[in-house]
């Protein structure tokens, strides 16, 4: 059929803009990431370098720092060690009750962070959890609540989830086909986690273990509850922005604050560096 005369067609549709949409994103983004901005620059602006330096070098934050650097990395490895073959479970194997698996290690990320403290100290009131501390206790001469060994372990209920999350995400997106050519060879299911499965992970791994670092560093809630804010005991750098708020000295709460602001972003160049978004989707 011929295509009717000029005359005859149908009106022209009318060419609409996209400008009001694309200025509805640039203005919508553009309010949130000028805040995180100004949040920034305020603390900033609020601290001088001497009193920055002064509060960096008082006897608390040095040993918040030291604190936090071993608690963080000493949850890290125990994270890893945890989310390197769940992750490999959930992303390889079918069984019953997978979903259910699934959904409970979920449950530290969704759980509001004073519950999970809460919970920890309830489970350690109950009459498996006074046994196990009392083994502990004899063999290291330590107490796990409110103590050191409480940090790690608050730390690491809650980066260890994420740690899982992101192991899972990791082995989703290997290809098994080298792990079954590994045991066509004569390799074991273990001897192909550890040889093959394990190498090419490595980037996720190291994401992982960013992570979950990252993660413990900025946890406050389950410390607060489980091992308690402790002056020189159990006093990380969360804890110790809280416990320089509590009595006035905001200056040194800023200090902290803007040490933790600058790990973070250290953190954040390393899951770029890594590929983050190649793993976690």
């Amino acid at each position: 059929m011929n295509a009717p005369p000029p005359s005859q067609a149908g009106p022209e549709p009318p060419v609409r803009s996209d400008l009001p949409f694309y200025i509805g994103l640039f203005v919508l983004s553009g309010l949130y990431v000028f805040l995180i901005s100004a949040m920034l620059l305020a603390d900033l602006a609020y601290t001088t370098p001497g009193a920055l330096l002064r509060a960096l070098t008082s006897p608390e934050t040095r040993y918040a720092i030291k604190l936090s650097l071993v608690s963080c990395t000493i949850t890290t490895i125990f994270s890893l060690w945890v989310a390197a073959p769940t992750g490999y479970l959930l992303s390889r194997y079918k069984f019953r009750g997978k979903a259910l698996l699934d959904s409970v290690l979920d449950i530290p990320i969704v759980l509001p962070p004073l519950v999970v403290g809460l919970s920890l100290l309830i489970l350690f009131r109950t009459a498996p959890g006074i046994a196990f501390e009392t083994l502990y206790e004899r063999a290291t001469g330590a107490r796990i609540t409110y103590a050191v060994a409480g940090v790690v372990l608050a730390q690491f209920m809650v980066a260890c989830a994420f740690a899982v999350r992101t192991m899972r995400a990791t082995f989703d997106g290997i290809s098994p086909r080298r792990e079954q050519v590994a045991l066509t060879l004569g390799c074991s299911r273990g001897q192909a986690f550890w040889s093959v499965a394990l190498p090419e992970a490595r980037k996720g791994i190291v994401v992982a273990a960013t992570l979950a670092w990252a993660r413990s560093l900025g946890e406050f809630g389950p410390i607060l509850i489980f091992a308690g804010a402790t002056r020189l005991k159990t006093e990380v750098l969360s804890t110790t922005v809280f416990l320089e708020m509590s009595v006035g000295n905001v200056e040194a709460a800023v200090a902290v604050s803007l040490l933790m602001i600058i790990a973070s972003l250290f953190v954040l160049v390393i899951v770029r560096v890594f590929g983050y978004a190649e793993y976690v989707r």
